[in-house]
């Protein structure tokens, strides 16, 4: 089970962006409609249960598309997770969101702005488990792209999730890109992926000299960039944090970097 210290931070970085003040908008907007994508929600057989995802892809997509795992928020696959799904799929990448909460009836977090209600959730969610939905969605994208390689991206409670799957589930995630995820408990010795981080220099929660420290002892190609305006939460448009300058190149860079290491 994770940790509730480390837990503790993660909620508390949520918090953070739940409050500070920020400008509407949105670095990439995708419609559920959009004629360039396909949107499906599919089910992952696990051992104990099925697991609900939202996925999209290229409408052109084909065996070699390569493919991305979008790790939740606090809040679930709420409405910025799968905006940022069809995003990806815009870019040309397959993508898809598993629901981690799927054994523990959490609401939805559509235009939910208390982060609270989601922390006996996610104190709930199990490291193997979680590991082994994300490998599983992997795996769906990988049988629907069979030549494709697979990238793995998520958002605060996610982005740490996801820096951890570069170490847990190494061997089929080919890249890895994180938003402000905390680094704390990551041994940088033991990623042998290429990674790509965005943080915000006023999260509070996630210390910038942590974030350089760990950029710095990385033995993998890195793109680590802590951005002087932002603070946590700044690429979620649906919340008040979100900061455009950063949330925009933020987001090229993450299609830059998986188009270099998954595309090739």
């Amino acid at each position: 089970m994770i940790k509730r210290g480390a837990f503790v931070g993660l909620a508390a970085g949520a918090a953070v962006g739940a409050t500070m003040a920020g400008t509407a908008g949105q670095s990439e907007r995708v419609a559920q409609d959009d004629p360039e994508i396909s949107v499906s929600n599919i089910e992952l057989q696990r051992p104990d249960t099925v697991v609900p995802a939202y996925a999209a892809a290229p409408r052109n997509a084909s065996a070699d598309t390569p493919g991305v795992v979008v790790v939740m928020h606090i809040w679930g696959v709420d409405d910025s997770i799968r905006e940022v799904v069809r995003g990806f799929a815009k870019a040309g990448f397959a993508a898809i969101a598993p629901d981690l909460y799927a054994r523990l009836q959490a609401p939805s977090g559509d235009g939910e702005r208390d982060y609270t209600k989601f922390v006996p959730f996610a104190q709930k969610l199990q490291t193997a488990q979680v590991d082994g939905d994300l490998r599983a969605a992997a795996l769906w994208l990988r049988s629907a792209h069979p030549q494709g390689k697979v990238g793995i991206t998520g958002f605060c409670m996610g982005g740490a999730t996801a820096l951890r799957q570069a170490i847990d589930n190494g061997d089929v995630f080919s890249a890895d890109a994180v938003w402000y995820g905390k680094v704390d408990g990551i041994d940088p010795a033991k990623v042998h992926i290429p990674l790509l981080g965005s943080y915000g220099e006023r999260d509070t929660s996630i210390p910038t000299d942590s974030v350089r420290a760990f950029g710095k002892a990385l033995r993998v190609p890195n793109d680590i960039v802590s951005y002087p305006t932002a603070s946590h939460a700044f690429f979620d448009h649906t919340r008040p944090s979100y900061v455009e300058s950063a949330a925009t190149d933020s987001w090229r860079r993450t299609i830059a970097f998986f188009t270099k290491y998954l595309k090739s």
